[in-house]
């Protein structure tokens, strides 16, 4: 089911029968039944009445309240009816070195298998990216069996990180111009849509984990930090390439966004209303795209792609970092 956006300034989600409906004023801008919905996701100055609340946790859906600017604010979710067992092997094997390190591994190593097909597939497409990109990554990924702790492994991965942008960076036409990867504040378009990107993507990774039963914030390769869900950004990891940054390049690549189509503020550039409405569309539909899953053997779509990596993740915390098999995309 896709998630809802509403980021209309001055809109509400109100409840109407078995309904949500989308008005500003006395104007009703959309109406979706609560099944068709897996969660809401509110940008900006819009709001929700107490009955829509109360209806969505009723149908166990989630609602997350993002600036404008792409910052979350806070998620609003049903009571959790997660498996306590579970939960409490998540936390013990959060604190076994070992095991951290193992499922950390594969999780980096998707990562960067990732990141190199995409590299490789702009090899084909633009002559001005450096095959030298996809070998710097090869040579990262040979390296992570050998990596003997985490800050080694973090170091693998930060290098791979850096190339990788760099690669994306090389093939921006003009005036979409980036130095380097910058978040807070986002100081260029390109930095805009990628932060505004993977804030999405880790409410989409939240729900996932929710849905079986784990715990979102405590992780295995993310340290521990007061407020940080650093399980769904584990998880995530092998999926930003893929999801957000693909996306960022359609949208960039296709004209679909202009630079002009972003405003500066004190917090770092932000997308303008308009802009931020064809974003979504292109993300949403994304999230849609049915693609092959290695593991599952069949086509399914990236949101069901990241249910089935949570519910591979939880094996792995249930049986052994062994067990867990990083999402590849071909």
């Amino acid at each position: 089911m896709p998630t809802l956006y509403v980021i209309e300034p001055g809109a509400h989600i109100e409840k109407e029968y078995h309904r949500l409906v989308v008005a500003k004023e006395d104007e009703v801008i959309q109406r979706v039944p609560i099944e068709h919905v897996s969660e809401v996701v509110l940008i900006g100055a819009v709001g929700i009445t107490p009955p829509a609340m109360v209806a969505l946790l009723d149908a166990g859906v989630a609602f997350s309240l993002i600036r404008s600017t792409g910052q979350l604010l806070g998620r609003l979710t049903p009571p959790i009816m997660g498996n306590l067992p579970l939960r409490h092997q998540q936390y013990q094997r959060a604190l076994d070195s070992e095991f951290c390190l193992l499922i950390s591994k594969g999780i980096v190593a998707g990562k960067l298998r990732n990141q190199r097909t995409i590299i490789r597939r702009l090899c084909r497409e633009h002559k001005e990216v450096n095959r030298k990109f996809a070998d710097a990554i090869s040579l990262s990924l040979s390296r992570i069996t050998s990596a003997c702790d985490l800050n080694s492994l973090r170091g693998l991965e930060g290098s791979a990180a850096k190339t990788y942008f760099k690669a994306l960076r090389s093939i921006l036409p003009q005036g979409w111009e980036s130095v380097k990867r910058e978040r807070r504040p986002p100081p260029d378009p390109f930095n805009a849509l990628i932060s505004f990107g993977y804030t999405l993507l880790l409410q989409n990774v939240m729900t996932a984990l929710e849905l079986v039963g784990m715990d979102p914030y405590d992780g295995f390769f993310h340290a521990d930090k007061y407020g940080r869900p650093a399980l769904s950004l584990d998880m995530m990891e092998e999926f930003r390439g893929v999801i957000v940054d693909s996306v960022v390049l359609s949208v960039i690549n296709k004209r679909i966004l202009h630079p002009d189509d972003f405003t500066r503020t004190t917090h770092g550039v932000m997308l303008k209303s308009h802009a931020l409405h064809k974003f979504l569309q292109q993300y949403s539909s994304r999230l849609q795209t049915a693609v092959f899953h290695p593991y599952a053997c069949r086509k399914l779509t990236y949101q069901k792609c990241l249910e089935v990596q949570a519910r591979l993740l939880r094996k792995g915390v249930e049986t052994g970092a062994d067990h867990y098999r990083p999402f590849h995309a071909k």
